[in-house]
């Protein structure tokens, strides 16, 4: 384990005491004790809870001081207090095993290695120095990857008597878990969106799901709202069935001279019908729920006295309107949510009576948490400026959807779901099928909805259009005003990086608070790693957004962190993302495919016989690894040009997009090429995921919700080459992505577009290869085209964003 805590608050004697007060550890009783043992003593026997003194005893008796003696023992002498006793009865109390974890008498080094936080103390240590360490412990990390303070809750601490305990109760700037989650009020209200998407001649009324602690109703408090067009359920089968084939061929385009404002979308102003006329006002919701699809960030808070609310949206069960995709209706949907929580809206206790019920118990101040979709749906309501949202945690967020559907001209998949795209994932998400009556009665409508948006997504040119550029975050990012912290899997090949990338470029001259946030990882949550404080960090963020606690937030929280891709657990802090330091311009004019020497232009084919096509069509990762190592006897190795270029003579770092610079051909009037950078290298490498390091070890509260702990870790053998990046474009699109040019068989063209981002850690000796191929078996069509496709490498090149160690 390496821990790295980036939300433990600046403290002093003055802060440690007063907050040791608001939880308890010390009182007026306290404040007579004048020996640093005694008063250890005093913080053990309070950390164990309710309990007897006895079992107190029995269990400060089984953790050693020293060598010699046990930790009850040690300190009923009342003799000086060392710092290593200190630290050997700390680690224990964080869950690290003697003998196992640590030697006893080698804790200070036990912590420097683990880089758990130690206190500038004396040795031995005096009274003021065992308040501050224990502060300092008490915001420190366990094994299980929680602070103590945490751990210590997830065992009753704070049970003991809820009532005793100020609500909230901050400490080191972080709300503490006093509410009890047994008490959470769960009810259901029906927000009136200002839009009629199914055009029934009614406003859209919208499900929402509320989970709040009882105090609220009596103070308000802050809310967390999750906007997940998953939560009410999907269609998988419908899915399935409208999953667009992608074994056909790529074809030739007519040009075209389009200029980006003939493609922009302009949204119309409709008439809307009149709002619903309120009969009643009540504070007594009428509908409940069991159990929500939650988000364990999202159980972290509930503890916290944090409200959360869950909202599918237009399209989904119980809700009105019809999916869209992304577009400006979606955002409207989401919108309208907050608008409600900010007292702004009006929500109804069902969808018949019109009896309105307002958010009394929110405090207007609302943040959004979620990855995917849920992040997506983050962008696109702050986008809109809207009034209480203060923070975003957007997790893999899309921030253009065409980025996620298409690239440079071409139809493309997101990793590992080929033939989906917008519609697919409409009529997934459309879980108003779920309720028979509603369905029934809005089928037609919704057929020709759905209808719609496949003609208006143009599977058949791959272009930028209208229907894309309404569903292109990036042009109304001026009009953010919540802060926002992004976070990113640097080896997404699902919402691909280009979209945190875009749109932290587009965040950079904002007057708002952003962080980024960039891990190893593909479409996942890091909410429970064990090297990092994610969760604290978002506590602190929220608390100082929502709750106003001035806890130096901004300044505590890196603006830039990123996982290193060359050892576990390990993560630095940068000044810039996206901007190496250098671009360093590599020319392809070498020997290709292992063997072959450069004489002029070289060719590769992009057909393959039918029995490896179906192979590799049903196994993509096999075709990713052939497609890296094939040799000269392997038919695929006909269907790539492999590069190597020399080895790197020291570490350094590939920050952002490598721009490629080629000069081909295709033997048919239409083409693709594609592009990939490997570190072409023997090594022990993260694995693709990460993996459990114990189960269940993390208790979001007392007698509440679990989450298990996880890290990358090193494979136990190497492996070949690790995929850097990737690319790929239309021929015909060498201008623009909405811009289509003519493309005669045989004549060579500069064709130039980026990889996908990336910050990557090549190692000195490590050895880069460039791929050069046409069909992306995993994300793009593949029709198994008999191409040719020649490229002048003497006029082809790459730059690489280069950031020096």
């Amino acid at each position: 384990m390496k821990n790295h805590q980036y939300a433990i608050a600046d403290y002093n004697l003055k802060i440690a005491k007063k907050e040791l007060r608001d939880i308890h550890f010390l009182d007026e009783e306290t404040d007579k004790i004048d020996n640093p043992s005694a008063l250890l003593k005093h913080f053990l026997i309070t950390a164990l809870g309710d309990q007897s003194l006895a079992i107190k005893g029995q269990k400060i008796s089984q953790m050693l001081a020293s060598f010699e003696e046990n930790a009850l023992t040690y300190l009923d002498k009342n003799a000086p207090l060392s710092k290593i006793a200190f630290y050997n009865i700390a680690l224990q109390l964080l869950h690290f095993q003697v003998g196992e974890d640590f030697l006893i008498d080698n804790s200070i080094t036990k912590m420097n290695n683990l880089n758990l936080p130690i206190a500038k103390v004396h040795d031995p240590m005096n009274i003021m120095d065992v308040t501050c360490a224990w502060y300092l412990l008490l915001n420190t990390h366990t094994k299980y990857g929680v602070t103590l303070i945490d751990d210590l809750a997830s065992e009753g601490y704070f049970a003991q008597n809820y009532n005793q305990f100020t609500k909230p109760l901050i400490f080191n700037g972080k709300s503490m878990p006093v509410y009890n989650t047994n008490d959470l009020i769960r009810e259901v209200v029906y927000v009136e969106s200002p839009q009629d998407t199914d055009h029934d001649g009614k406003l859209d009324l919208l499900k929402a799901e509320i989970i709040r602690p009882k105090e609220s109703n009596k103070k308000p408090v802050p809310v967390i709202f999750t906007a997940s067009p998953y939560n009410q359920g999907t269609n998988d089968k419908d899915g399935e069935k409208l999953t667009h084939s992608v074994d056909c061929g790529l074809q030739h385009k007519e040009p075209n001279n389009l200029s980006l404002s003939s493609v922009s979308y302009k949204h119309k102003h409709e008439s809307l019908p009149k709002p619903r006329e309120v009969q009643g006002k009540t504070r007594k919701s009428e509908q409940t729920f069991s159990r929500e699809q939650s988000y364990t960030l999202n159980d972290y808070f509930l503890a916290r006295g944090f409200a959360v609310v869950y909202a599918a949206g237009i399209g989904t069960y119980e809700s009105d309107g019809f999916r869209t995709t992304g577009d400006v209706d979606e955002t409207i949907s989401t919108k309208s949510i907050i608008e409600w929580l900010t007292g702004k809206r009006t929500a109804f206790t069902n969808r018949t009576d019109n009896n309105s019920i307002e958010a009394y118990w929110s405090n207007g101040n609302v943040a959004m948490t979620g990855r995917s979709y849920l992040g997506t749906l983050q962008i696109a309501a702050a986008t809109t400026g809207v009034e209480g949202l203060k923070a975003c945690v957007a997790e893999a967020a899309i921030s253009n959807w065409y980025d996620y559907y298409r690239e440079n001209g071409l139809v493309m998949a997101p990793g590992g779901f080929q033939g989906e795209d917008a519609d697919v994932l409409a009529t997934e998400t459309f879980s108003r099928k779920k309720s028979a009556l509603d369905y029934y009665q809005s089928k037609k409508a919704w057929q020709e909805e759905l209808n719609n948006i496949s003609k208006e997504q143009d599977r058949k040119s791959g272009d930028y259009n209208t229907f894309w550029d309404a569903r292109n975050y990036l042009k109304d990012v001026k009009n953010i005003k919540a802060d926002m912290m992004l976070v990113h899997g640097l080896n997404d090949e699902n919402v691909k990086p280009i979209n945190v990338a875009n749109l932290w470029h587009a965040l950079e001259p904002l007057k708002i608070n952003k962080k980024l946030i960039l891990h190893q990882g593909q479409h996942i949550y890091i909410n429970a790693f064990q090297s990092l404080d994610f969760t604290d960090m978002v506590n602190l963020w929220f608390t100082n957004k929502l709750l106003d606690v001035d806890n130096k937030a901004d300044e505590l929280i890196p603006d830039i962190l990123i996982q290193d891709n060359t050892k576990e657990q390990e993560w630095n802090t940068w000044d810039s993302f996206d901007e190496g330091d250098d671009m360093k311009e590599i020319s392809l004019n070498r020997p290709y495919n292992d063997h072959q020497e450069v004489s002029g232009p070289v060719q590769f084919n992009d057909y393959l016989s039918e029995e490896n096509f179906d192979k590799y069509c049903l196994n993509t990762k096999k075709w990713q690894h052939d497609l890296v190592m094939a040799d000269s006897n392997d038919e695929l190795s006909n269907n790539r040009l492999l590069i190597k270029l020399d080895p790197s003579d020291k570490d350094l770092y590939i920050d952002g997009k490598v721009h490629v610079k080629l000069s081909a051909a295709s033997s048919q009037n239409f083409g693709m090429l594609s592009c990939q950078l490997v570190d072409y290298s023997e090594d022990y490498r993260l694995s693709d995921n990460p993996l459990p390091v114990d189960h269940h070890k993390i208790n979001e509260g007392y007698l509440w919700r679990e989450d298990s702990l996880r890290e990358f870790k090193l494979n136990s053998h190497k492996t070949p080459f690790q995929k850097i990046s990737e690319g790929h474009i239309n021929m015909q699109n060498r201008r623009s992505n909405f811009q289509v040019d003519e493309l005669t068989a045989n004549e060579l063209y500069d064709v130039e577009f980026d990889l996908q981002p990336n910050f990557y850690h090549l190692k000195a000796g490590h050895q880069l290869a460039v791929i050069i191929y046409a069909t992306d078996f995993d994300k793009s069509i593949r029709g198994n085209q008999d191409i040719n496709y020649t490229v002048d490498l003497a006029n082809s090149t790459i730059e690489l964003p280069v950031k020096e160690v």
